[in-house]
């Protein structure tokens, strides 16, 4: 037994090590800003497939998050419905993404009243056009929390890979106002 664990927690450790260097390494592998961000097709709380597209001639904030419901997304949303009036002075629009099913973010608008889209993509195709990690083990999987700052004309202007809720919005509203400059 002694032994065991002797070698047992320096390889747990390897494995721990190995899989946070991949997770960080395919966090490297997000789009950079300059580069043409991928048209999507996804299904929001309306019932109604969204396509980037459809916003051509706007600036897009399209944020990535993990779960719906839970403290940081929750937090998170609510710091972007707080600021939706500033977000449309803007001439811009918010757009979530989560592995979350459409009738899970019904509940999270409806419960949080959260009036921007959000987009159900529980087959991962927006998140892997994105190359946004995913997390988690087994049946529990959940998306990175990462957000893109795409340009009218359809080009990624500024990536945020480590989001931090709190002030997000914020640093968001900052950005959107440099780039229009």
């Amino acid at each position: 037994m002694a032994r065991i664990l002797k070698f047992g927690l320096p390889v747990v450790a390897l494995v721990a090590l190995f899989a946070f260097t991949a997770l960080r390494a395919k966090a490297a592998d997000l789009l950079t800003p300059g580069t043409s961000a991928p048209d999507f097709g996804a299904v929001s709380q309306e019932d109604k497939t969204v396509h980037l597209s459809d916003y051509k001639g706007k600036w897009v904030v399209l944020y990535f998050y993990p779960k719906d419901m839970t403290t940081g997304c929750t937090i998170e949303a609510h710091n972007f419905q707080r600021d939706e009036d500033k977000y449309k002075a803007a001439d811009a629009v918010v757009l979530g993404v989560s592995l979350d099913t459409v009738e899970s973010h019904k509940t999270f608008c409806s419960k949080d009243g959260l009036n921007f889209k959000l987009l159900a993509d529980p087959d991962h195709k927006v998140i892997d056009a994105y190359n946004v990690p995913i997390k988690g083990m087994g049946p529990v999987k959940f998306a990175s929390r990462v957000t893109y700052l795409i340009t009218p004309d359809g080009k990624v202007a500024k990536v945020w890979p480590d989001v931090k809720v709190q002030a997000h919005s914020d640093e968001v509203l900052a950005a959107l106002t440099d780039a229009k400059k």
